[in-house]
């Protein structure tokens, strides 16, 4: 998988921005108990919008990869 967004994709960007984070989360990249980047840097990072960085995020605490605290921001979950 590239780590690119493909604007042309019929795969709205949140979910290749959530493909290419969980990626990067079961390949080690980001590793458990580390935070993940920040929305500005995902933004500047892919040239999306801050609210499509959200939607990924959200994905991704859905499926468990991740947890929010607030203030302080999203990390990955230890592997159980």
């Amino acid at each position: 998988m590239a780590d690119a967004i493909d604007i042309l994709s019929a795969t709205p960007a949140y979910e290749q921005l959530a493909a290419i984070l969980r990626a990067r989360i079961k390949s080690g990249k980001l590793a458990p108990d580390r935070p993940l980047p920040s929305e500005k840097q995902l933004t500047d990072e892919f040239g999306i919008a801050r609210g499509t960085v959200r939607k990924a995020i959200d994905v991704l605490r859905n499926e468990g990869l991740i947890v929010t605290v607030h203030g302080r921001g999203s990390y990955v979950r230890p592997v159980k």
